[in-house]
């Protein structure tokens, strides 16, 4: 394998202050890696429209620059949705005007829906600019289909590439809790079924309630998750936290015993890894990535998105059956190892090292 010591690595992406998955997974990278320095190009910032144009403008200039003098050997693009695809394909552009190896690196839950609303001919230059990057990386089996049946993109381009978790070296004994912490972590919203959680949490039995809380930390729709959770009867059971830092996500998540998240659409919820990884049974839905992950009454259970029928009933049947939540918890743990950050960072160490 090519030795990556000396070589100039730049990853473009999120603002590392920022919330979210892309934030967490480049932060991971960055402190992880061994014996590789990458340089990182902020092009992304929430703010206003003005401040999201100086921060990209910025970048922009900042990687053609050291393309120009010569300062880079590869450039590490991660990709989301949204206004992400046209910045990052202008991204993509320069570094392959350099003739520089350039990995794009696909995040987004909604890439589908966005790209189906552009018109045909951004549609097609997409697919020309995605094709000329030296690797494609996505997130499941199911999105690797996606890009090469709709944006024409080659085999040999693709690179599988689960996002990775840091294992908690320990893991609290949860058989002796006496409340059944049900625990939702993102954007709280319609999206991420923020809503229909809500809903059968109040559908649950009134001995289950009486033994379950609900905690949801994230930001977004708060209000109108706030009022949902009145308009139900329910606020002394359900705690909206908003958002929540990283120290205090791993209190939450060790607290917690069954973790949840009813989405309509989803790369692969870093939230999830995470809550594997700190032993927790899982209720989520067959979307993105999530079905190469959890297999259903395995190491967590599985409910169709929008089913709050359902979903009311895995709950139930979490609260009712403590040893299924241990043996599940304990079952997905196992499965966390697989995406631990160390073994990603080998992988792409590799990636790396293939392409200059």
């Amino acid at each position: 394998m090519t030795n990556l010591k000396g070589l100039n690595i730049v990853m473009v992406g999120a603002s590392l202050e920022q919330n979210g998955g892309i934030a967490t997974v480049e932060k991971l990278i960055l402190e992880n890696i061994s014996e590789i320095e990458i340089q990182h190009i902020t092009s992304h910032d929430e703010g206003t429209i003005t401040h999201r144009i100086l921060v990209f403008s910025r970048a922009a200039s900042q990687l053609a620059l050291l393309l120009f003098r010569g300062k880079v050997d590869l450039v590490h693009i991660h990709l989301s949705d949204g206004g992400s695809l046209l910045r990052k394909a202008l991204i993509a552009s320069i570094v392959r005007w350099f003739r520089k190896p350039v990995i794009v690196h696909a995040h987004g839950a909604e890439f589908h829906t966005t790209y189906f609303q552009l018109p045909h001919r951004l549609q097609r230059l997409l697919g020309i600019v995605f094709r000329q990057c030296s690797s494609f990386i996505v997130l499941s089996n199911t999105w690797k289909e996606f890009y090469m049946s709709q944006l024409g993109l080659k085999e040999k381009q693709m690179v599988v590439l689960p996002n990775p978790t840091k294992l908690p070296l320990e893991i609290p004994d949860r058989s002796q809790s006496p409340l059944v912490r049900f625990v939702f972590l993102g954007r709280v919203g319609a999206r991420k079924g923020t809503f229909d959680l809500i809903k059968a949490f109040s559908k649950l039995s009134a001995d289950a309630q009486a033994q379950a809380q609900l905690l949801i930390a994230g930001d977004g729709d708060l209000v109108q998750a706030k009022e949902l959770v009145a308009q139900l009867e329910i606020s002394d059971r359900v705690t909206l936290l908003g958002w929540i830092g990283a120290q205090q996500r791993e209190t939450l998540l060790s607290d917690a015993d069954v973790f949840v998240l009813p989405s309509y659409n989803e790369g692969l919820p870093m939230a999830l890894l995470e809550a594997m990884g700190w032993g927790l049974p899982t209720i989520v839905t067959p979307v993105g990535g999530i079905p190469e992950v959890i297999q259903s009454e395995q190491n967590g259970l599985l409910i169709n998105a929008g089913d709050v029928t359902r979903l009311t009933a895995a709950m139930q049947t979490l609260v009712d059956h403590p040893q299924q939540r241990l043996e599940l918890g304990k079952a997905a743990r196992s499965t966390a190892s697989l995406y631990d950050i160390h073994v990603y960072c080998d992988r792409l160490s590799a990636l790396y090292a293939a392409l200059v």
